[in-house]
């Protein structure tokens, strides 16, 4: 009796072998294929992360008139803006994603314009698209605070976080994300955000480039069907994105928040995955990490279609790290500053602020810390040791214009000291391209000083030749 039934187990155990390497295999050819026709996908329009509702409102008019997909005005703002939602697929098994509900964080809106644009396309792709359609369908809230999007700020207008709305109801906003799960009674819910740029993962130097999390329903944080589902998923969604950007996932703190939309959204028994967008190298603009969701989200949604997400183990989604706040912008170690009449070894660490203009952000250089930065790490890292701190000067002449200013070539003015350059005119500080030095009005007073929360600008001078400058917080080599 026991020779039939070890052939059994062999035979279970090898079909199970051939599925799992089906699947995985699809899988890997799935993310492949995106990755290297991302481009034709990506919406042309938005190129930069400030999103307002204006940038998206006629990328979702459009598809009114188109077949595959179906816009409603789900409701209004505070301040009577639309918001939307959008459905495309006829499948059984329900998918909402919303997206913006923090009006300053939307690098997952722009890669849902992505992927409207994907359903549109006709190209190698096309059986995903049917099995995304056919077994799915997929609703999308782009933006659910258009209002806090317009100040590129988290709250809406009345200074409320929807995010902690999800029990008092007492926003409009919030009022709308729970009608719509209620009415749709998804099965899968995508919470999309953005985290700051300064997370890393665990204790590592690498950014948190993405970061994931099955949010807890109740303070004892405990895994019931629905959690788990969502871990396996996540679980997929790491693998993909460890080919393109590996190390650099995180989970994201997994403290129970009774009024966060993620954490009732489990509770009230929609899988629930919120993504955390953070920071990359040299992506200001945050594009590849838009391109990053976009992968993401489209695996996902693929390993909804077919079930694979099952084949997920929890142990791997436990394994992932979470995110700390340990990173800097640019971090000077070993500098030799005076500071009351004595000389002290130190580290700096400089911050870029975003501030927003009308079409793009500029950013503003911030002293973030000084002391000891041994256990904390920079986008950038500069030792200081051999070199000589020399504060920059203020330039006299007033100049009318920036043009008028770099009629003389820059680095004259940084072989003579001047870090500072006075306007009778200042142009939007969005458009000002050159940032070895900093412009000012004529009638501004700067602090030179290194305190807190100051912007200093200075040399890093070695054997007599001023060899780097800090400017705005950016360390530039000066030839």
């Amino acid at each position: 009796m026991r020779k039939p039934l070890l052939q059994s187990n062999f035979w279970i155990i090898g079909i199970t072998f051939l599925l799992f390497n089906y699947c995985s295999a699809q899988f890997s050819s799935t993310h492949t294929k995106l990755n290297q026709l991302y481009e034709n996908y990506q919406e042309a329009t938005i190129t930069n992360r400030l999103v307002r509702y204006q940038n998206i409102e006629p990328l979702i008019e459009k598809r009114r008139n188109q077949e595959a997909f179906k816009v409603l005005r789900a409701g209004s703002s505070i301040e009577n803006r639309p918001i939307y939602l959008v459905q495309i697929g006829q499948g059984k098994t329900k998918v909402l994603l919303w997206s913006q509900m923090h009006g300053d964080e939307p690098t997952a809106t722009m890669a849902l314009m992505d992927i409207f644009n994907f359903f549109e396309q006709n190209d190698e792709l096309q059986p995903l698209r049917k099995k995304l359609l056919s077994q799915l369908s997929i609703y999308f809230i782009p933006m659910l605070n258009p209002d806090g999007a317009e100040r590129v700020q988290r709250q809406n207008a009345i200074g409320v976080d929807i995010n902690r709305d999800a029990l008092q109801l007492q926003t409009p906003e919030a009022q709308i994300l729970k009608n719509v799960r209620e009415e749709i009674k998804p099965e899968w819910g995508f919470n999309l955000h953005d985290q700051s740029r300064y997370y890393s993962v665990g204790s590592s130097s690498k950014p948190a480039t993405i970061s994931f999390l099955a949010p807890a329903y109740n303070e004892k944080k405990e895994i019931n069907p629905i959690r788990r589902d969502a871990m396996k998923l996540i679980v997929g969604m790491n693998q993909v994105l460890q080919k393109y950007i590996p190390g650099q996932v995180a989970k994201y703190s997994d403290a129970f928040e009774p009024r966060a939309f993620g954490d009732n959204m489990q509770k009230w028994g929609t899988r629930t995955i919120l993504i955390e967008s953070g920071g990359h190298y040299d992506d200001s603009d945050g594009q590849y990490v838009r391109k990053m969701n976009f992968l993401a989200i489209m695996c996902a949604l693929e390993e909804i279609a077919d079930g694979s997400y099952v084949r997920h183990r929890l142990p791997e989604y436990q394994a992932i790290p979470f995110n700390t706040r340990s990173l800097y912008d640019l971090i000077i170690t070993n500098v030799k500053i005076q500071q009351q009449d004595k000389i002290y070894n130190l580290d700096l660490a400089f911050n870029q602020n975003a501030v927003a203009g009308e079409e793009n952000f500029h950013y503003k250089g911030q002293l973030a810390y000084i002391g000891d930065l041994s256990t904390s790490f920079g986008y950038k890292t500069f030792d200081a040791a051999d070199y000589k701190i020399v504060i920059g000067k203020t330039h006299p002449q007033i100049f009318e214009s920036i043009l008028d200013a770099t009629q003389t070539p820059i680095e004259k003015f940084l072989a003579e000291g001047y870090t500072t350059l006075q306007l009778m005119k200042m142009p939007p500080p969005e458009y000002i391209l050159e940032d070895r030095v900093q412009f000012i009005m004529n009638d501004q007073k700067i602090r030179n000083d290194f305190q807190l929360g100051s912007n200093p600008s200075f040399f890093l001078e070695r054997n007599g030749k001023k060899e780097y400058v800090v400017v705005n917080g950016q360390l530039l080599k000066i030839d």
